[in-house]
C-alpha cells in the first residue's frame, strides 16, 4: 500500500471512497473493510436496486421510455436498454437524469443510518468514482484505489467470468485509465502478486489508519 497516511485521532466521521478498475480487487477489498466495521454504501447495488422489480426508479423509466422497457418481472428489461443507450445518447442522458439523483438519495439515507448507527468509517465502494468527476469526489474525504496492471485485470476476469480476451478490453477500454485513476487517489492499495492473507494486511493497516 503506497501514500501511507496517519490521519488525526479525533472521533470525527471519515467518508472513503474506494474504487478500481474490473478485476483489480476492490469487492473483495470493501468487503474486509466491512468485516472491520466500515459502514459499505454500494453505488452499484443501489443502481441496481432502483430497476429491479418495485425500485424507486421503475415508474419514471416505463413513462420515458415505454413499457416495453419494463421486463415480466417488473424489472428494467437491462438489454433492451444497453441497445437503446448504444444507439441514442440522449437516451443515456435521459436515464442517467432518472437514476443519479435517486442513488444520491438512497445515499444520504443510507449515510444517515450509518451515523445515527455509530459509524466512523462509511466505505463508499463506486466503481466509476474517478470517471464521474467532481460528483463523488466531493463526497468523499479520501479516495482509496485498488490498483493493479492491465494484463491482471485480463486474467482475473477471465478465470471468474469466462468472458473473452476482447470482451474484457472493451470494458477496460470504457472505463478511466490506470494512470487516470492513480492521479485521483490518495492511498494506493497495489494488489497484484498478493495472496488473500497478504492482501488482508494491507487492509487491517488502511483501516487501523482510520481508526477501525
Amino acid at each position: 500500500m503506497t501514500c501511507m497516511m496517519t490521519p488525526e485521532t479525533t472521533q470525527r466521521t471519515w467518508r472513503l471512497g474506494l474504487t478500481g478498475g474490473i478485476g483489480s480487487g476492490k469487492s473483495t477489498v470493501a468487503h474486509m473493510l466491512a468485516t472491520r466495521g466500515a459502514a459499505l454504501i454500494d453505488a452499484d447495488a443501489i443502481s441496481r436496486g432502483l430497476t429491479a422489480p418495485g425500485g424507486r426508479a421503475m415508474a419514471a423509466i416505463a413513462q420515458n421510455f415505454g413499457p416495453h422497457m419494463v421486463d415480466v418481472h417488473g424489472a428494467m428489461d437491462r438489454q433492451a436498454m444497453r441497445t437503446l443507450v448504444f444507439q441514442n445518447p440522449q437516451a443515456k442522458q435521459q436515464l442517467e437524469a432518472i437514476i443519479h439523483p435517486l442513488v444520491s438519495q438512497i445515499t444520504d439515507e443510507q449515510i444517515q443510518a450509518a451515523v445515527q448507527g455509530g459509524r466512523r468509517v462509511l466505505v463508499f465502494d463506486v466503481p466509476l468514482l474517478v470517471e464521474s468527476g467532481e460528483r463523488w469526489r466531493k463526497k468523499v474525504d479520501k479516495v482509496i484505489l485498488v490498483d493493479c496492471d492491465v494484463d491482471t485485470q485480463r486474467h482475473r476476469v477471465m478465470s471468474r467470468s469466462g468472458l473473452a480476451a476482447e470482451e474484457i478490453d472493451r470494458i477496460i477500454a470504457l472505463q478511466a485509465t490506470r494512470a487516470q485513476r492513480l492521479a485521483c487517489a490518495d492511498v494506493v492499495i497495489f494488489n497484484q502478486g498478493l495472496s488473500l492473507t497478504e492482501l488482508d494486511a494491507q487492509v487491517a493497516q488502511l483501516a487501523a489508519d482510520f481508526g477501525l
